[in-house]
């Protein structure tokens, strides 16, 4: 069925990090479609949490089944209170408060074809066989796309049927390709050159133009295939009788929308295509399949699900398994594949729970999916998905657990004692954890440890670190926060929320970061109390420095992350896995700086662009607010160091006016002047000082290589990104002097008409490399101190300016607008293909594309890994470290490597980055140096120099005067403490 369009406006503050993942088109589709959601046990209610936060336009409940104990072990919107309420009536006001933009509604009645015929989306959970296939061929037949998620246990399922001849507008999540043009060539086939070698086009792409000048029949013209033609040649069809190419240009790549066909349940239920990595994993999965449909049997036969842990249960569902009619390939040919028995019977024996952290990893997949079937944007699964974590259960040869260690005890656990046994439920609950980051991940996590019971016995705990304030742009993936929570603390009503949700958790906030500014509190005595560390960090750094702790302390480091629909979950366990380490490259990324004269003359990427618009923002609208502020606060003599900077800055700021402004017109003549200063008459600069045809001594090219030679623009009012410019720099010229501005374009445009273009004058100095703009600062003298006193007169006796601070996330305050526009206007100068407002907002705020789907799918990964961490000691082959792509239905999961083993020539001992030398304290008082002989005669260990924390104590290379001053360490905790690894 066609989607609906939307009249309602787009908030585009709420969904900004969302936006970046799925575009403005397919947000709108989202916002006018209409889903059904059949089933509100744990799954359920992330299927509904998920698709209410990500803004669907309506959501419409339907489960009359009475809330039971087993219910609350994972769906997060029920409590004791609601048992025997029906669970979509229970769950209905909870589901609307997590965004009042979504219309939630409850159906009560049966499902019809009629009602069917009002939804685009259908989706039911841990339903009946007999009704997913009545209401799947319904689907089929009218168009509606149609899902089945289910869970077991530790295993799930999920089916997509998007009908015969689903359109797929957008298959992947790459941004489309883009490449500056350095020339093109008449003829059959035109032959284009890039200006750079590097790029991914490959041979059949699509791709089109703009920006060209000369050949200006290419600029929006339909897609052309292209073929490869050499490192930097691309052959583009025929441009013989196009005019002749002049200069500059961008090739855009131009994604194409693929088609796919879905067969409908009853054929797919007996010709599964399953997503798999390779044909073993294709074979478990068909074994699953037929898992779940035995299940289904025995439910129906019983009346009931198998009891847990029950063998003789067990037995009949492997019976059942095996009676089944076999399952046929793509061709329609029988599949002759023997099942695994044992993994039929494992399924059997924990498929009564229910589990959070699966319902979590499920009804992400399955909400993604929804959002494909609603938008076309990236491919649908093909169309079975089955995933389990039965590695999460004991290693094979260790004892099953009796089914009277997992019947019911009309608990809110009892999903989970289903599978694990009241034994371990015990466990979970003496926990004490630190939750590290109360974001969007963090508030997935910290809900998870509420519904498994994490640290809610009166001897555990979860405390959770977070110096950070919510902001609205967190609303639609942070699921503990509601808008009336803005400008609070994240980990405080995180706290407060996860007690909502789980009255025995014993929850701590601290509004603390971690990191070596808060060793003081986060130390020997904290850790010494944390069983484990979870981490939900958005910077490499920051998980750099909570793994080292972890390692130091020996304490397990469960830890995740997402960018846009990828994800991943790791674990990390002292003495069994390796320690985490940081990709270098992200690193790198992370900490990227670059070069003044790069930013300022030779920009070759839309990075340098942005940044030199940031600080370009930075140095007009808020550093030079605060030196002129400064100096009518405290006059004083301006260090001659900072003289020139300071100087050259504010003839900047006063630009082509003699005075302060006083009204919106005089902003608009200093917005066209400095429009006109960066962008024609510095470039014309430039250009004189380094003309196109410079070569230097060596013979080569002055503009070669990185260094790509500008052309100056020509202001022209008619053109938007001129327009905006103007109009963004003049608003905020106002905002800082406190003057009222304007949004009205067309006045401006005809404002601009009437004024003159600004004679060039006071131009800034160009200064190539540092040693020239050293040399320059070096003879700042009483000259040149005497024109900056002369400017900074301009304001005395005025009011103090308004130092504008930058704000990425408010889109009605002309930052982020100032900076895309001119690092658009800077990349027209430096034919480098530029950035859109969107994609300067993301670089300059250093955003990170984020969906709550992924978030969600990561959360439940690490609470899989949590089990096994409670539950050990697990060897190595029972943990997994995930990856998964949502947008490309990808999904990994493998052995962590154990620890690297160090080992010195001459030492008859190895160790790892886990291991320790314990010395024990003997008596009251131990010399150093009889802790060094110690070492010597246990371990064959010389040491040259002794380590606490920062402070040396010990190095072979000291005299004896200054070594006795360090010789004394007393008690056994203050050896104990100065743990290191060997080196």
């Amino acid at each position: 069925m066609a989607v609906p369009e939307t009249s309602k406006l787009l908030d585009k503050e709420r969904y900004s990090r969302q936006l970046y993942v799925l575009d403005l088109p397919a947000m709108q589709k989202i916002q006018g479609a209409k889903v059904l959601l059949s089933g509100l046990q744990g799954l359920g209610a992330e299927v509904a949490k998920n698709l209410v936060l990500m803004g669907v336009g309506s959501l419409t409940l339907h489960d009359p089944h009475p809330t039971c104990w087993s219910d609350l072990a994972a769906q997060f919107f029920l409590s004791e209170q609601d048992l025997e309420r029906s669970r979509a009536e229970a769950s209905q006001e909870l589901v609307a408060k997590l965004n009042r933009a979504v219309q939630v509604c409850i159906h009560t009645g049966d499902i019809t074809e009629e009602l069917l015929l009002d939804f685009q989306v259908v989706v039911l959970t841990t339903s009946k066989l007999e009704e997913q296939l009545k209401l799947g061929t319904l689907c089929h037949k009218l168009g509606v796309c149609f899902l089945v998620a289910d869970t077991r246990g530790l295993v799930g399922q999920l089916f997509c049927d998007f009908g015969e001849d689903f359109t797929v507008q957008d298959p992947t999540e790459a941004e489309p390709l883009t490449a500056a043009i350095q020339h093109i060539s008449q003829g059959s086939p035109g032959i284009l050159t890039l200006k750079k070698e590097a790029h991914n086009f490959c041979d059949g792409d699509l791709v089109t133009f703009s920006g060209i000048k000369g050949m200006v029949e290419l600029n929006g013209c339909d897609p052309r295939p292209i073929h490869v033609h050499g490192d930097r040649t691309l052959e583009i069809g025929d441009t013989a009788n196009f005019s002749c190419y002049l200069s500059g240009g961008t090739v855009t790549e131009v994604k194409r929308p693929k088609t796919v066909s879905h067969k409908p349940l009853d054929v797919a239920l007996l010709q599964p295509r399953v997503v798999a990595q390779s044909s073993q994993e294709a074979r478990r999965a068909r074994c699953l399949h037929q898992a779940f449909r035995a299940l289904h049997q025995f439910q129906h036969l019983n009346g009931r699900l198998p009891r847990p842990w029950d063998p003789v249960d067990a037995e009949m569902v492997v019976g059942l398994a095996q009676s089944l009619e076999p399952l046929k390939g793509t061709e329609g040919e029988p599949l002759e594949e023997p099942l695994d028995e044992a993994l039929l019977q494992t399924v059997a024996l924990s498929s009564a729970g229910c589990l959070s952290p699966m319902a979590a990893m499920l009804g992400a997949v399955a909400a993604q999916e929804v959002l494909k079937a609603i938008s076309g944007k990236f491919m649908p699964l093909d169309q079975w998905l089955y995933f389990d974590a039965l590695d999460c259960l004991p290693e094979d040869g260790e004892p099953h657990l009796k089914p009277e260690d997992c019947a019911p005890r009309h608990c809110r656990y009892d999903g989970q004692i289903a599978v694990f046994g009241a034994g371990f439920q015990e466990k979970l609950s003496r926990q004490h954890y630190l939750l590290v980051g109360a974001g969007a991940i963090g508030c997935e996590l910290l809900k998870g440890f509420a519904l498994v019971g994490l640290g809610a016995g009166a001897s555990g705990g979860v405390t959770i670190a977070d110096m950070d304030h919510i902001e609205r742009s967190n609303l639609s993936r942070q699921f503990l926060f509601r808008t009336q929570d803005i400008g609070r603390p994240k980990a405080e009503v995180a706290a407060e929320a996860a007690r909502h949700l789980n009255s025995d958790l014993q929850v701590t906030p601290l509004i603390y970061p971690l990191d070596p500014t808060t060793e003081h509190i986060y130390g020997n005595n904290f850790f010494s109390h944390v069983d484990g560390v979870a981490a939900a960090l958005d910077s490499f750094q920051a998980r750099r420095y909570v793994a080292a702790r972890c390692t130091h302390y020996l304490k397990p480091l469960l830890e995740a992350g997402t960018h846009g629909t990828l994800g991943h979950a790791s674990v990390f366990m002292p003495c069994v896995t390796e320690t985490y380490r940081a990709p270098a490259s992200a690193i790198a990324s992370e900490n990227a700086t670059y070069p003044v004269c790069t930013l300022r003359y030779f920009p070759s990427t839309v990075e340098h662009t942005v940044q030199w618009a940031r600080d370009e923002f930075e140095g007009l609208f808020r550093l030079s607010a605060e030196t002129i502020n400064r100096h009518q606060q405290a006059p004083t003599s301006l260090a001659e160091p900072d003289g020139l900077k300071v100087l050259t800055l504010l003839q900047e700021v006063l630009g082509v006016l003699r005075q302060r402004p006083q009204t919106w017109q005089d902003c608009v003549v200093w917005a066209l002047g400095h429009w006109q200063l960066c962008f024609h008459d510095g470039i014309m600069q430039l250009l004189n000082r380094f003309p196109p045809d410079k070569v230097l001594e060596d013979g080569t090219l002055f503009w070669s290589g990185s260094k790509q030679c500008p052309q100056p623009l020509q202001f022209d009012a008619s053109q938007d990104t001129h327009l905006l410019y103007v109009l963004a720099a003049a608003n905020l010229y106002a905002q800082m002097h406190g003057l009222p501005g304007s949004r009205d374009q067309t006045a401006l445009r005809e404002l601009l008409k009437l004024l003159p273009l600004p004679v060039p004058q006071n131009l800034v100095p160009i200064f190539p490399n540092d040693l020239e703009l050293a040399r320059a600062s070096a003879e700042f003298g009483p000259e040149q101190l005497k024109k900056l006193h002369k400017v900074l007169e301009v304001w005395s006796g005025s009011p103090p300016l308004e130092p504008l601070k930058f704000e990425k996330d408010n889109d009605s305050n002309f930052h982020v607008d100032f900076v895309a526009a001119a690092a658009s206007l800077r990349a027209q100068n430096y034919g480098i293909p530029p950035a859109n407002h969107a994609q300067s907002k993301r670089i300059v705020g250093q955003i990170i594309p984020a969906i709550v789907t992924t978030t969600a799918a990561v959360a439940g990964l690490v609470g899989l890994e949590l089990y096994k961490v409670v539950n050990g000691p697990r060897p190595l082959s029972a943990f997994r470290h995930s990856h998964l792509h949502l947008a490309e239905n990808r999904f990994s999961r493998w052995v962590p490597c154990a620890p690297a083993i160090q080992k010195c020539h001459h030492l008859t001992w190895t160790w790892t980055c886990w291991d320790r030398l314990k010395v024990p304290a003997g008596q009251p008082e131990r010399t150093l140096k009889s802790l060094l002989a110690h070492l010597q005669e246990r371990y064959g260990l010389r040491v040259k120099m002794l380590l606490h924390g920062k402070a040396l104590l010990y190095s072979a290379g000291w005299s004896p005067e200054k070594q006795a001053q360090h010789l004394a360490l007393r008690g056994p905790q203050e050896l104990a403490d100065p743990v290191a690894t060997p080196t």
